[in-house]
């Protein structure tokens, strides 16, 4: 997804009242990150806590591809022990607010979103084009089902805004994959800036809605 694209679905987010309180803007893959303006922050523990979550995600997805392109299992299954723990912490996060049956949900579609990931990173370190293109197709397909859950339980995340965001979020793994698998860390680099910056939207949605959908219980 381009640069414009996230910037129009953070936009559209925040007409429906959320609020984005956005770190300084940082290369995308494309140029210059274009950002929504700084707003103040209704629920700052929250919005932290989401941001610490998210960011913990693509670290430990990055260290599972830095792994698997040096050939070090050890470093490779430490890093995937590192994304399920991080995986549980988030839903933990949303069943704390909506319950654990929607908790043990959005462990189910960020346990796929890291299968997903996982044979991408594998399918680009064997050069396997098909096994890229299904994995590419699962994550598309699991974005989907994300977006459908949260809209479904907080009336304040269009589904259609949060697929594009979540849509965003699979092009940055794909395209960080590929460049640390032909090693180009340079190109790798700039998207990793753009990635960790497109995690803070991403979390800045979700504990912009909850807070308002939750008033009383967001902090």
């Amino acid at each position: 997804m381009n640069a414009s694209l996230i910037f129009a679905s953070a936009l559209f987010l925040t007409g429906t009242g959320l609020s984005f309180a956005q770190p300084a803007p940082a290369a995308t893959m494309e140029g210059m990150a274009m950002e929504p303006a700084a707003t103040p922050v209704a629920a700052p523990k929250l919005q932290a806590a989401m941001r610490s979550l998210w960011h913990d995600h693509v670290v430990h997805t990055r260290e599972y591809a830095l792994a698997v392109h040096a050939h070090d299992a050890a470093k490779a299954k430490a890093a995937e022990d590192a994304v399920v723990t991080n995986a549980k912490a988030l839903a933990n996060a949303v069943g704390s607010f909506y319950g654990k049956a929607a908790g043990e949900q959005m462990f189910t579609l960020l346990a796929g979103h890291w299968a997903g990931v996982k044979a991408l990173t594998q399918a680009d370190s064997t050069h396997d084009k098909a096994a890229e293109t299904a994995a590419m197709n699962a994550l598309a397909t699991n974005g989907g089902e994300i977006a459908k859950f949260l809209a479904g339980a907080n009336p304040n995340l269009p589904e259609s805004a949060v697929s594009s965001l979540l849509a965003g979020h699979v092009a940055h793994h794909s395209a960080q994959i590929e460049e640390i698998m032909s090693g180009d860390m340079k190109a790798e680099a700039t998207t990793w800036t753009a990635m960790q910056q497109h995690m803070n939207v991403i979390a800045d949605a979700l504990a912009g809605a909850i807070a308002k959908q939750f008033p009383d219980k967001a902090a």
